[in-house]
């Protein structure tokens, strides 16, 4: 019987019954490609839709009051856009000395407006601005803190600080409303006589809703080409 025991043990032993009899289904190979596909047409459908949206929203911007070309100049003042950015500067020489910068943000709030009725029925945006004046680059600086309405503009604050913008905890007195009348009308007085005043207001009024309409446009674009990436 020997010879028949040694061929069966090279049977039972061979290569082939030492492999594992744990075999993938023959169709789980297919499945997982299918759930792979459904999962890119979803993502692909997703991506479509916002597309769509977005160009949908970018078209009627251009359609309805599309942004103007934004002007360089107001008075004697230079205008930096700041393209990208939420806010702008404005610069001028005034006199021999001063060098006056105006850095400007875009709408940063608003207040109710009631009709005659005492029914809200608008608001007032607001608009902060840091007017700088310094006399030479080691001098230090001047800096009104200012509200731009509409169409007047608010002194909130006024101090003097260091030429490099370092905290050196300097006492920067009283909120402007506090102060003496007079003075605060010979400090309105100094601003216009340097433009900075209700007429001022009401251009960056104008340059703001015509910035923001670009800013929203650009960002929606640039998102628009993020998706689109491949």
């Amino acid at each position: 019987m020997a010879w028949l025991i040694r061929p069966l043990r090279r049977t039972l032993f061979s290569p082939s019954l030492r492999t594992p009899l744990l075999h993938q289904h023959p169709n789980s190979t297919s499945f997982s490609n299918s759930r792979n596909y459904i999962s890119d047409m979803r993502k692909s459908a997703f991506q479509d839709n916002i597309l769509r949206h977005l160009r949908k929203e970018i078209q009627y911007e251009h359609d309805h009051c599309p942004p103007k070309q934004p002007t360089t100049r107001f008075n004697s003042f230079i205008v930096d856009d700041r393209s990208g950015e939420q806010w702008i500067r404005l610069k001028r020489k005034f006199g021999e000395k001063e060098d006056i910068t105006i850095d400007v943000t875009m709408f940063d709030g608003s207040v109710p407006v009631p009709d005659s009725g005492q029914v809200q029925s608008d608001e007032q945006l607001h608009i902060t601005f840091i007017v700088n004046i310094s006399k030479g680059d080691d001098s230090d600086v001047l800096e009104i803190v200012c509200s731009a309405w509409p169409n007047t503009i608010d002194i909130q604050k006024f101090y003097v600080r260091g030429c490099n913008r370092t905290a050196n905890h300097r006492y920067t007195g009283p909120e402007f409303k506090e102060l003496d009348e007079q003075l605060q009308d010979s400090l309105y007085e100094f601003l216009e006589e340097r433009s900075i005043n209700d007429e001022l207001a009401i251009f960056l009024h104008e340059y703001m809703k015509n910035k923001d309409k670009t800013e929203f446009i650009r960002w929606l674009q640039t998102v628009k080409s993020h998706i689109e990436k491949k």
